[in-house]
């Protein structure tokens, strides 16, 4: 892929995997815009793209406003001509035990993830069906695939992320586009940071952008990693449920 021919919108741009992308593809010569919450940050990354040799255009929006990221990605359109990739990555976690549900808190997440994930795919599909190409990728999680320890709100808004462009790559066939879904593991970011607990296979943020980026050039329909982690939760899906819940109960990843 020739990134210095793509207009890429990332979502959840001001922090994390989502900063780290932003700054990989404007080296590689990419044209991106930032969307996310924080103006001032947006504009600190700006300035790093533009100065490895990329174009970069801040979009200080809530991934919770269908309308406005609708409007973000107008600008975009304005200004560059057109939206080739969506990298739909904003996203929050919560730590908390099943005792002390709290509705307000697994709606926000839900909300940020999973509805953020649809206002960022609607802000931008019409256009790409209509110019019969472009990408969705979606940051989703190895969390997606079964329940986790006190995760209950963060596993269940990346199963529906999943599901939604796994449904979203079977619709979209014969039009031109790819839906990529990626399902990392455990990365050093600020939404691992501060954790005692033990996280296997932890990655490098640097090294796993690089293989989101390998991955969305490949056009992969899915891709998991690191593959040591991902075959343990492959294989923890064909275990016997009474088995998986003595197994999982016993390890916690979020405290």
């Amino acid at each position: 892929m020739d990134w210095s021919q793509k207009i890429v919108l990332i979502t959840g741009a001001s922090s994390g995997i989502g900063r780290a992308l932003s700054i990989e593809l404007g080296q590689k010569g990419a044209t991106v815009g930032l969307l996310a919450r924080r103006a001032e940050v947006l504009n600190e990354i700006v300035a790093e793209v533009e100065s490895a040799g990329g174009r970069a255009l801040a979009l200080p929006v809530d991934v919770r406003d269908a309308d406005a990221v609708r409007t973000a990605a107008d600008e975009l359109r304005a200004k560059f001509g057109r939206i080739d990739v969506l990298i739909a990555n904003a996203g929050v976690g919560a730590t908390s035990d099943a005792r002390d549900l709290n509705p307000t808190d697994v709606a926000n997440v839900i909300n940020i993830n999973v509805l953020g994930a649809v206002n960022s795919v609607a802000a931008v599909l019409p256009e790409m069906i209509k110019q019969g190409s472009g990408q969705l990728a979606v940051i989703s999680s190895l969390a997606a695939y079964r329940g986790l320890p006190k995760s209950g709100a963060y596993c269940a808004s990346k199963a529906a992320v999943s599901a939604f462009f796994e449904s979203l790559r079977v619709d979209l066939r014969g039009t031109g586009l790819d839906v990529t879904i990626i399902h990392p593991g455990f990365i050093k970011t600020p939404l691992t940071a501060g954790r005692e607990a033990q996280m296997p296979y932890l990655m490098e943020l640097d090294d796993a952008v690089k293989k989101i980026v390998n991955a969305i050039e490949k056009r992969k329909k899915s891709y998991a990693f690191p593959w040591q982690l991902a075959s343990i939760v492959r294989a923890a899906m064909l275990m016997p449920v009474p088995m998986y819940d003595r197994m999982i109960s016993k390890r916690s990843y979020r405290e």
